[in-house]
């Protein structure tokens, strides 16, 4: 390991000897609740934001305006995706050395970032001029594009952190 990689690793070692990690270790109902309600919450996160961007691609929902849609499924997004970060965090602190040299946790990682990326993009950028294109079907090319990759990129969050636990 170079010398960044062993101070993660000194790190993740310290996390995982903390007296939370060592008590979800340690438990036998602890975690598998921590990753019961992580699983629901994300469900509810890619849920909320699948019905969103397939609104934006025009393939659903194409009756309501794209403002509205999202004024009614955000808050039940932002709300999972809390609980997702906290209980992750968890199960994370449970098992940082494993989680550490884990490659699909690191994939999962980076496309969270990915996603959050485009989220970040979209909202500066084509999300500025909704009041234009609210109602229309199909959306400016840019959201289509930005909605086609949030898809990509939650689909891969899920696929990667279903495949965390078998590797």
């Amino acid at each position: 390991m170079s010398g960044g990689g062993t101070m993660l690793f000194q790190v993740a070692t310290w996390i995982e000897a903390t007296p939370l990690a060592v008590k979800i270790t340690e438990s036998e109902w602890i975690f598998p609740t921590i990753e019961t309600i992580h699983v629901l919450a994300l469900t509810l996160v890619v849920g909320s934001i699948a019905m969103l961007d397939l609104r934006l691609l025009g393939i659903s929902t194409r009756t309501m305006g794209a403002m509205q849609l999202s004024d009614e499924v955000l808050p039940w997004t932002w709300t999972a995706f809390i609980v997702a970060a906290i209980t992750g965090s968890l199960m994370f602190v449970s098992a940082a050395t494993k989680y550490y040299a884990n490659v699909p946790f690191r994939i999962k990682m980076v496309l969270l970032a990915l996603a959050g990326a485009n989220m970040l993009i979209f909202h500066r950028g084509a999300w500025r001029q909704v009041h234009e294109w609210n109602e229309r079907v199909p959306t400016p090319r840019g959201v289509r594009i930005a909605a086609g990759l949030s898809l990509v990129f939650w689909i891969g969050v899920v696929v990667a952190g279903r495949w965390v636990g078998f590797v």
